[in-house]
């Protein structure tokens, strides 16, 4: 065997006291134990770093052993050992040697004979356990050292290979690596609703101290709560994805694996994991210690832990994590829709529900009609349970179906976007009354460039091949204003929320021959370089109106 440098630098006593050290569940006494056999495992013993988070990789049912000793000249000081299980339960202990005055004489005068030491340290040493824990929950040991004494601390997991964290200072002075907890970590749950969790806990120490480098994050899962950082990173990569190095340092989306989502608002960072035992979430708030956790489902149980989070080391401190269940989602409301009775639907785009209506049938043939007055409109339909249609609609929508006497018809109506949408609704089996009238192939309005002069314009649009009555308006608008007015358009309101002023013409039209049903008009007393916005209502037997697509022309500024 070779020894490094440091090995040499050593002195001999705890040199020849680590190699007679009992290691954990070996059943061979030390007095049975061969002195090479003692220097060959005391090589394979590393030593702990003071100050500073050693990670360690255990074999399963292999013990791992790591020692430390304090600098000489110092005899008695405080130290402590935080050891953190990033999985599995462990088991760890703190072993100390002590030697007699008589064995530290041998050493000091250096007298170096091995058997002669070896024998006196038999009889002069002693090795004992001062601590021993099992479990997967961080805990740390607080103790005195002397300079005659050498610590060994001993892990092993026996469920299988893992990782821990261990964390040794002698130092009690220097700041801690770890932000403090305070005296009641527990995180309480102060309010639940159908889709959130309101928490709040009180303030680490830390964050009074050194608020620029301490954050709090929260874990959420449907799994179970974490005891530490570094088991709910452990459990999220064994779900077969990658995580970030730390969560608290997790801030640039280019470290982002495919299923993770980072959503980063309001000075919160939220990292969403998809995994196959569902989500995992994670949001770090700075140093607020009241949040309130969104988008949660309903009649679910959801675990949370806090962590409080230093910047600078991204060490962590667990708080007491708890649990809630989200309440359950109230039966939805079910609207009772009518033979030929037309109701409108206004649709909140932000809350994402589903607008409920149900019909009973009293006829084999039956027809939904949707027509779409502002947004984006997503309809599913339902037949005793199965579902008959479903996809989003624009302008005028009919649904023919055939079924049998008193089937039940679910409608199912929600916005297509996050704005407002909203939609008329009818269901008829009077196939010969139809409420809106008959609708050409299309509902666009046709301008002619060539056509334009500065004070006339001239548009076109398609007819049926049923005579019906066709009301042209226009309104003088601003460059500014033409995606507000667009958007605003509300396309089932008729010519009744028309001013007067904004009527050019009503005109009756139709065709046979379907290739001929066009007709134009050109519209004189218009202001040169002027925007103005064109639309045209198509008014069948009922007296509903259908509006065609708005059309914005600009007449010329020369001419």
């Amino acid at each position: 065997l070779k020894m490094s440098r440091f090995w040499f630098r050593l002195p001999l006593h705890l040199f020849m006291a680590a190699c007679f050290c009992h290691p954990m569940k070996v059943s061979t006494t030390s007095s049975q134990q061969s002195f090479k056999t003692n220097l060959f495992n005391f090589y394979h013993s590393l030593i702990l770093a003071d100050g500073k988070e050693t990670t360690i990789h255990l074999l399963k049912d292999i013990p791992k052993r790591y020692y430390f000793v304090l600098e000489e000249g110092r005899a008695l000081a405080p130290f402590t050992v935080t050891v953190t299980p990033c999985d599995v339960p462990i088991e760890w202990s703190i072993l100390v040697h002590k030697a007699s005055a008589s064995y530290l004489g041998k050493a000091t005068r250096g007298d170096h004979d091995t058997q002669e030491i070896a024998k006196s340290q038999k009889a002069a040493s002693m090795v004992s356990t001062i601590f021993n824990y099992k479990g997967n929950s961080i805990e740390t040991y607080m103790g005195m050292s002397s300079h005659s004494s050498l610590y060994i601390l001993e892990f092993l997991s026996t469920e299988r290979d893992t990782h821990i964290t261990v964390y040794l200072t002698t130092d009690t002075t220097s700041e801690n690596l770890y932000p403090e907890l305070p005296m009641d970590p527990r995180i309480d749950v102060i309010g639940i609703g159908h889709t959130t969790v309101t928490l709040t806990w009180k303030h680490s120490p830390s964050v009074s101290q050194h608020r620029e480098n301490i954050q709090y994050c929260l874990l959420v899962n449907e799994k179970h709560n974490y005891k530490s950082l570094c088991a709910a990173e452990t459990a999220i990569r064994s779900s077969g994805m990658k995580l970030p190095p730390a969560l608290a340092l997790s801030l640039s989306p280019y470290l982002l694996e495919p299923q993770q989502v980072m959503i980063l608002s309001k000075s919160e960072l939220s990292i969403i994991n998809k995994v196959s035992s569902g989500e995992v979430r994670q949001i770090c708030m700075g140093t607020k210690n009241t949040y309130t956790v969104p988008s949660l489902s309903p009649n679910t149980q959801y675990y949370f832990d806090v962590f409080v989070v230093n910047l600078l080391t991204n060490a962590s401190a667990a708080y007491t994590g708890t649990f809630a269940r989200t309440l359950e989602e109230p039966e939805p409301k079910v609207t009772e829709l009518k033979d030929g009775k037309v109701i409108q639907v206004v649709l909140d785009g932000k809350k994402n529900k589903y607008y409920n209506l149900q019909y009973q049938s009293r006829y084999k043939k039956i027809q939904f009609i949707f027509q779409l007055c502002h947004g984006q409109v997503r309809v599913h339909i339902t037949k005793n349970g199965k579902t008959v249609a479903s996809e989003n609609i624009s302008g005028l929508r009919y649904f023919s179906l055939k079924g049998k006497l008193l089937d039940t018809y679910l409608v199912q109506l929600r916005s297509a976007e996050e704005s407002n949408s909203s939609v008329k609704v009818q269901v008829s089996p009077h196939f010969h009354k139809p409420l809106f009238p008959l609708l050409p192939e299309s509902l666009k309005i046709k301008s002619f460039s060539k056509l334009r002069s500065c004070n006339s314009v001239t548009i076109a649009w398609l007819g049926t091949q049923e005579e019906s009555k066709y009301c042209v308006y226009k309104k003088r608008i601003e460059e500014d204003q033409v995606w507000m007015d667009l958007q605003n358009l509300d396309r089932c309101s008729g010519p009744e929320t028309r001013h007067k002023s904004e009527k050019v013409l009503c005109k009756y039209f139709y065709d046979i021959n379907l290739q001929r049903a066009v007709t134009t008009e050109t519209i004189n007393g218009l202001d040169a370089g002027t925007l103005y916005l064109f639309d045209v209502y198509l008014f069948g037997p009922s007296g509903i109106p259908v509006r065609y697509h708005s059309k914005v022309v600009k007449t010329r500024k020369k001419c």
